[in-house]
């Protein structure tokens, strides 16, 4: 397993007049989604200035090495100060087939969640990079600020915006063990996680406040990941856990455990402050942007608190 044992490399802040590049590393997206979210960025005053348009193939955006390389393109040219992408789905798995590491030019904020977190996980092992769990162009922008399945307007702008310390986040979700502490905010889609074991770039869960979410899994499904992040010692040295409202998950038959009951049995014997509840990654309520890679407090009284004790990015 690659370890990280480096300072976070922090990118630089996003306001308004700063330019956004599109790409797309997974699943292709209808064009009514891409206009809405684009229109979106636009409102908070972003220049979009890059769009992936490659054909699509299949449940793919497009070729592995066209994803790729739309992706540095935007990574590396001096018109684009962060990347946002189109959407998740299945295939940025892909764009770690080429070496990417070697590639990595410039540092910038990339934004996205679901199928994303195998970029973050890996940009956050092997380069010590912040990225930010968020809203995509056609998944959470393209629905609006507040909406149903859209974004939290203020965690996204202060994500990926402010400079200073000191922010909290309130996460509406409800504590399954109380309790205070501090790590570093690592994590994401629950069974993109998983499938990072045994690879180089297997996430390092230790010390962390570690954040997991997904969709459409049944108890039973969840029950199966918890156990396996268990036996492979991902849970050993987590100091809290934020999880998600998993939706679409209703257990199978009337009676069963509900995915709440699932993640109680498992993960209150670990003794951490656990949050349950958060609209995060795949919720249907406005999801919430966590920097991911930052130093926090979690706070899991009540709603639960996240308090960023450093600033994701810089100036």
């Amino acid at each position: 397993m690659s370890g990280n044992n480096g300072s976070p490399r922090k990118p630089k802040a996003l306001t308004a007049g700063s330019r956004l590049g599109v790409f797309a590393p997974a699943s292709p997206a209808e064009s009514v989604e891409m206009i809405a979210g684009l229109a979106e960025l636009k409102r908070h005053g972003f220049q979009v200035v890059v769009s992936q348009d490659a054909k699509a193939e299949g449940y793919f955006a497009g070729p592995s090495l066209e994803r790729f390389n739309g992706f540095l393109r935007a990574l590396n040219s001096d018109m684009v100060d962060g990347l946002v992408a189109l959407r998740g789905g299945y295939g940025s798995n892909y764009l770690l087939e080429f070496e990417l590491e070697k590639s990595l030019a410039n540092l910038k904020c990339v934004i996205g969640f679901s199928d994303l977190t195998t970029l973050q996980i890996f940009f956050w092992q092997k380069c010590n990079w912040i990225t930010f769990y968020g809203p995509m162009v056609a998944a959470g922008l393209n629905a609006g600020a507040g909406a149903r399945k859209g974004y939290d307007e203020n965690s996204f702008l202060q994500a990926i915006g402010r400079t200073e310390s000191g922010w909290k986040l309130r996460l509406k979700g409800e504590p399954v063990l109380a309790g205070q502490s501090m790590g570093r905010v690592l994590g994401g889609c629950m069974t993109l996680l998983e499938a990072t074991i045994g690879t180089p770039w297997e996430l390092d869960t230790r010390g962390s406040i570690l954040v997991l979410e997904d969709r459409a899994m049944k108890p039973y499904q969840v029950d199966r990941v918890l156990m396996h992040l268990k036996q492979a010692g991902k849970f050993e040295g987590v100091r809290e856990i934020v999880l998600e409202d998993f939706p679409e998950s209703e257990p199978v038959v009337a009676g069963a455990p509900t995915v709440r009951e699932v993640c109680a049995r498992i993960l209150r014997p670990l003794g951490v402050p656990i949050v349950y509840g958060a609209p995060i990654g795949h919720t249907v309520r406005p999801m919430l942007t966590i920097p991911l890679g930052v130093t926090a407090r979690l706070d899991a009284d009540g709603e639960g608190t996240l308090e960023f004790l450093e600033p994701a990015v810089g100036t």
